[in-house]
């Protein structure tokens, strides 16, 4: 490799130029550092030639011959030309076809001596013989050499676009790979002699072009090669860098240090019907420590669904509210806003403690109120808080963490307690949440029954409907829901709107309602408070009542089309029932012939109502890239990690970052490792500024 930098542009490698830089331009490769980090998604072994009397159709195999004859065709009915190759090793002969390729008759000449990789098929013409279709090749005669890029080894496969083909795009990834700059380890070497860890240049090439004769294919495409598990290491140990810096700045930052007078939350306790768990209690005296220390509290309380996080919460913002502060608590919907509003106003009774509610759709209470209750609206600019304190934000999977900084900045330095009833499987919370203090209430409250989750094909629906009648007729009630509020007959999923008239046809004598997202505010209170007051029997709705939603008579869960439901809305939903002391169900009905991915999601669901069990299921299942979306959009996105399969690189890779930081904060004696953090985390947080 050369001495150019990493940060240079990819077409002033030898072989890229200008218009070849335009083409990897388009999957977002423009520096050389670019190409390096775009790995291949899978692998493919060519390294076993096999003769042609030897070759079966229906898989890929790797052939050398010579060109026995090279043709031009055009079809007389189709007005692309086709390019057939005839070539023979002795034992046999096999034709290649190349489609709308016409620059190929340039490329191969008679006699040359060749290696195609294909999946061979019967000759679909002669109906004897074999034949491949759009082959990849190499040339052995020197001319259009590519050095066996594409055949006789193990060949990595790219995710291409419009416009760039594979071939084209490995021959460039190979140019820049193999000639490119030479790569400065930044990683320090006691390391990667502790962790066995390959160095960073064998890492970057080999995960692009394995070579020799030991290649572990499996390992490659499993992602666990010891090139992949450097990287891998390189991403979470630098990821791990930026969150524990965050954590130490915020501990070392001055905060509000509340005074431990406890009128207000000692009035609170003892007005509830119920006293808090051992959890809750331990929980509570986590969070007051952190509000008494000066320190600004940055905490993340998880609970599952029903483990009551709302009464401790409240409890946090009464303290801010007895030291002379307001409190402000975020939720991601204007429903759950006023359902937290109302239920905090029912818990405060006859305080002497006010309670505003701010959505984009409603404001009501005093503008200067100790508590305020709301959606985003929190942090629009024409939102102001006389005093802030506290500030809570409840569903913390729902927001991002600019969210969570601009609802900060709304005071001065308060405290800042996020929750979520979405488990958190402990490896994703140290890497998405590596900067928050952790609290987990995990036991819930007396009284809470056990929910028998049933899984029903839609063959089997009387069942549901025997179910129906025997609870709702026995004093329950139901919910029933559905992914869409409207459909067509053309619509391949059930709607609520049709779902609510095939309920009343089906239960004429019963009341039944509807609720989902489209309505206006008033009219799905309305509907709500009439359900929750048992003047509806089942109610018909939407995932909207997916958070938040507390009606202890609801005893059956009905979802329908669950196959197309994740295992953490089927989890919350499943919580909206149990709450009462009425034996509870929840049923999910399935349509079709589910995947098997949709079948493993219902059958943990049967399995287990632990959520955290669920949780680690759901991150087996759809893996990390997606279990939380932008959750934490500001932190850098982990693009070669798998938490799952890293999971023991993750705690090895926070423990040599915490190692490090303690030893050397700023990274001053590791420079290299200073400049890569700061690439990394660039536009988001600048750690360590090189003089």
């Amino acid at each position: 490799m050369s001495t150019a930098s990493l940060s240079d542009p990819v077409q002033y490698i030898k072989g890229i130029g200008p218009r070849r830089a335009g083409l990897l331009r388009k999957i977002g490769i423009t520096t050389v550092e670019d190409a390096l980090y775009y790995l291949p998604f899978r692998y493919e072994d060519r390294r076993s030639l096999s003769a042609i009397n030897r070759l079966t159709p229906g898989r890929l195999w790797t052939v050398r011959g010579t060109v026995a004859s090279v043709e031009s065709i055009r079809t007389p009915r189709k007005h692309f030309p086709i390019f057939e190759l005839v070539i023979t090793d002795g034992s046999g002969i096999l034709r290649a076809k190349w489609f709308n390729q016409p620059f190929l008759r340039r490329v191969f000449r008679k006699g040359q001596e060749v290696i195609l990789s294909g999946v061979v098929k019967v000759n679909a013409y002669h109906g004897v013989g074999f034949e491949m279709e759009n082959p990849e090749y190499e040339i052995m005669d020197g001319s259009g050499s590519d050095s066996l890029i594409h055949t006789s080894r193990v060949v990595p496969v790219y995710s291409t676009t419009s416009g760039l083909g594979q071939k084209t795009l490995r021959s460039m990834l190979y140019s820049i790979v193999m000639a490119g700059p030479a790569v400065q380890d930044y990683m320090p070497a006691h390391i990667l002699e502790r962790l066995g860890l390959v160095p960073l240049e064998e890492a970057l090439k080999n995960v692009h072009f394995p070579g020799g004769d030991m290649i572990d294919v499996a390992a490659l495409n499993g992602g666990t090669s010891p090139y992949h598990r450097r990287l891998a290491f390189d991403e979470l140990f630098i990821y791990q860098i930026g969150v524990i810096t965050i954590r130490q700045r915020m501990t070392g930052q001055k905060g509000i240090s509340f005074s431990a007078e406890p009128a207000l939350t000692e009035g609170l306790l003892e007005s509830l019907p119920f006293t808090l768990t051992p959890a809750q209690q331990r929980v509570v005296a986590e969070i007051f420590r952190d509000m008494e220390s000066g320190r600004p509290m940055n905490r993340l309380l998880q609970g599952d669904v029903g483990s009551g996080k709302t009464v401790v919460a409240l409890l946090a913002m009464l303290k801010a509210v007895e030291n002379g502060y307001q409190a402000s608590l975020m939720v991601p919907t204007d429903l759950l806003a006023q359902q937290h509003f109302l239920n905090i106003r029912k818990l405060l009774g006859d305080m002497d403690v006010t309670c505003g509610l701010r959505t984009s759709r409603a404001v009501e209470g005093p503008q200067d109120a100790d508590i305020v209750v709301g959606t985003h609206a929190l942090i629009q600019e024409r939102t102001a808080f006389r005093r802030l304190g506290l500030a809570v934000i409840d569903e913390q999977h729902r927001f991002g963490v600019r969210q969570r900084a601009l609802l900060r900045k709304k005071g001065m330095n308060p405290d800042v307690l996020v929750m979520t009833a979405t488990p958190i499987p402990r490896t994703l919370a140290m890497t998405l949440y590596g900067d928050l203090e952790h609290s987990v209430i995990d036991e819930l409250p007396p009284g809470r029954t056990p929910v028998e989750t049933l899984v029903v094909a839609e063959s089997e629906r009387q069942r549901v409907y025997d179910l129906i009648t025997r609870e709702v007729r026995g004093g329950g009630q139901a919910y029933v829901v559905y992914p869409l509020i409207e459909g067509d007959s053309s619509a391949t999923l059930h709607s609520a709107e049709r779902g609510c008239q095939a309920m009343k046809d089906l239960f004429p004598d019963l009341r039944i309602e509807l609720v989902h997202g489209k309505m206006k505010a008033e009219d799905r209170s309305r509907v709500m408070d009439a359900f929750r007051r048992g003047e509806t029997d089942i109610l018909v709705s939407t995932t909207v009542i997916e958070v938040g939603v507390d009606v202890p008579g609801a005893n059956v869960m009905i979802i329908v089309h669950a196959e197309r439901f994740g295992l953490a809305q089927l989890h919350q939903l499943r919580g909206r029932v149990g709450r009462g002391r009425k034996k509870s169900f929840c049923v999910l009905l399935y349509y079709g012939s589910p995947g098997e991915d949709a079948m493993r999601r219902l059958r943990a669901m049967a399995d287990t109502t632990d959520g955290f069990r669920i949780a680690e299921e759901d991150l087996k299942i759809r893996g990390p890239g997606d279990f939380f979306g932008t959750a934490q959009s500001g932190f850098p996105e982990l693009k070669i990690a798998d938490l799952v399969r890293d999971s023991a690189l993750l705690r090895a890779a926070r423990q040599e970052a915490a190692a490090l930081l303690g030893d050397d904060p700023s990274l001053e004696r590791h420079p290299l490792l200073r400049e890569r953090v700061n690439r990394v985390w660039k536009d988001r947080v600048e750690f360590f500024r090189t003089v």
